[in-house]
């Protein structure tokens, strides 16, 4: 049974599982077309999968699993042999501590806060309402320096080894660096904007970072 990851293609949170599928080196599915069907957000169909009318759901068989860490944590349980959670307590607290503050905190800030005032995924464009993008300005920085404290001069955000923290945060720094401004900042802290870089150039951020797909997130 593939696991199939209900999200349109622009979804930060979907890119993640995706990017978590590919380092496991699992077969998936993904798109909001569920049996041939396309699933409308918000739907009674979407509902009935996730309470909230949210992205991402994996699908896996008779499995419905919502929420972003949850499903990578599922992800690591159902296919075993290639998990990325990692065997130390310490090590393991570390990541799920992380990203559970990225899912929310940075996700908050960077996204819905920052990037979303200047670029949705959604048409139409609405214009740039300068007020809010002044307020949301300084959080924006203050997170990415927090970003950089935590990363230091380490290859993957918690340690030595990818982990879900990873998957959560590069899709927000690959749509952040498109932004002139939001560049800038990234270029003015080296190792965010290096490791940034490593994770484009794995195979897993080739196959899944990039333009969207809009006939993935269009329903």
């Amino acid at each position: 049974m593939k696991p199939h990851i209900l999200g349109p293609d622009f979804s930060t949170f979907a890119r993640s599982v995706r990017l978590y599928c590919e380092e496991k080196t699992l077969e998936y599915t993904h798109g909001l077309q569920v049996d041939g069907s396309s699933i409308a957000r918000h739907s009674a169909e979407h509902l009935a999968l996730h309470p909230f009318g949210k992205v991402p759901v994996l699908l896996h068989g008779e499995r419905r699993v919502f929420e972003t860490t949850s499903i990578c944590r599922y992800l690591d349980a159902a296919f075993p042999q290639s998990s990325l959670q990692p065997r130390d307590l310490a090590q393991r607290t570390e990541v799920d501590q992380w990203s559970a503050a990225l899912a929310l905190y940075v996700d908050d800030r960077l996204i819905r806060r920052y990037l979303l005032l200047i670029a949705s995924p959604i048409p139409p464009a609405r214009p740039v309402d300068p007020e809010a993008l002044a307020a949301a300005t300084p959080a924006a920085i203050q997170t990415l320096d927090l970003l950089a404290r935590q990363l230091g001069d380490r290859a993957f955000f918690c340690g030595t080894r990818y982990s879900m923290a990873d998957a959560l945060l590069t899709p927000m720094l690959d749509y952040l660096q498109q932004l002139p401004d939001a560049a800038a900042w990234l270029e003015q802290r080296q190792n965010l904007r290096d490791y940034l870089q490593h994770m484009r150039l794995r195979p897993s951020g080739r196959t899944v970072l990039g333009p969207p797909d809009r006939d993935r997130g269009s329903a």
